[in-house]
């Protein structure tokens, strides 16, 4: 076995994990605060990437469409919240991942009728190279701008985990996670707090989308990227932020792994169903995931 193709296939698996990592993130901040699982999250993300490269269509410098965009997706997120979910407030689980999925429907199709079904190229001004640095050195071929992208991610991703584990948000967070009522009581503005979660969700969706986009085009296919991220759920635990994280590393690494090694024994294209068959088969053995909290209910 080639040692450095090795490194090569587990480096580019860990860059995609980070990823992955990232759309996570804004499943576990939602279901977090709110108990949901916010199945249009990857309807959010086309529809963010969209927007952006739509604008830039009319002309606009980049950063000026990112920041455009930005508020375009604080605006949706803050709506979904107040218009869709609040009103939903103490109905039961199958009725709030109900009204996701209709929702999701309802922004994939209001993203192509304001800007089109057409594939998109979205340029970041990343250039899809091979890094030289480690091509010279050590004769390992990984993309600079998945090792861009990654990074990009991995930044927020930290800067975000900061955030709700240092501030007082943060601990508001996990106090209305732990429990609504007693947040409340607390004096914990618990639809302020939702506000902000789903802002930020919004903006998540915004950068996850424009890097995805940017990686392989924009177009429909971006939605299912944020079904890849159920699997990281599944290993990570859907309320823990290192739980996205680690879960998305070991995802993105065993997919391209399993691609090299296994994929040539079964017919090859292993890497779009592998990571649900890992969740599975984690789920018979921890289904709370790795860092997840049991749930013990009396029967």
């Amino acid at each position: 076995m080639n040692i450095n193709f090795f490194f090569e296939v587990l480096i580019g698996g860990l860059l995609s994990g980070v990823m992955y990592a990232l759309v996570a993130l804004g499943y576990v901040l939602i279901y977090k605060a709110s108990g949901v699982f916010n199945f249009a999250q990857g309807s959010m993300l086309f529809f963010a990437a969209l927007t952006c490269v739509s604008i830039t269509e009319f002309g606009w410098p980049l950063w000026v469409a990112i920041l455009a965009t930005m508020a375009v997706m604080w605006v949706l997120a803050l709506s979904i919240e107040r218009v869709v979910l609040r009103p939903l407030v103490n109905q039961s689980e199958i009725s709030l991942f109900m009204a996701t999925i209709g929702l999701s429907f309802f922004i994939e199709g209001l993203a192509q009728l304001l800007w089109g079904a057409e594939v998109k190229r979205l340029d970041l001004g990343i250039e899809d190279v091979p890094l030289e640095s480690l091509m010279n050195n050590f004769n390992i071929l990984v993309s600079k701008f998945d090792v861009t992208s990654a990074a990009i991610c991995a930044l927020l991703v930290t800067a975000l985990a900061l955030f709700f584990s240092r501030t007082s948000v943060g601990r508001a967070l996990r106090a209305v996670a732990d429990d609504h009522q007693a947040a409340l009581a607390v004096g914990i503005p618990l639809q302020q707090i939702w506000g902000i979660v789903w802002g930020v969700a919004g903006f998540v969706a915004l950068v996850a989308g424009m890097l995805w986009g940017a990686r392989n085009g924009v177009q429909f296919s971006l939605t299912f990227v944020a079904l890849k991220a159920l699997p990281v759920l599944i290993l990570g635990g859907f309320t823990s932020i290192p739980g996205a994280i680690i879960g998305g590393l070991i995802i993105g690494a065993s997919e391209k792994l399993a691609e090299v090694y296994i994929g040539p024994f079964v017919g090859g294209g292993i890497e779009g169903w592998f990571p649900y068959v890992l969740a599975l088969l984690f789920l018979l053995v921890r289904p709370e995931g790795l860092f997840g909290e049991k749930i013990i209910r009396r029967v």
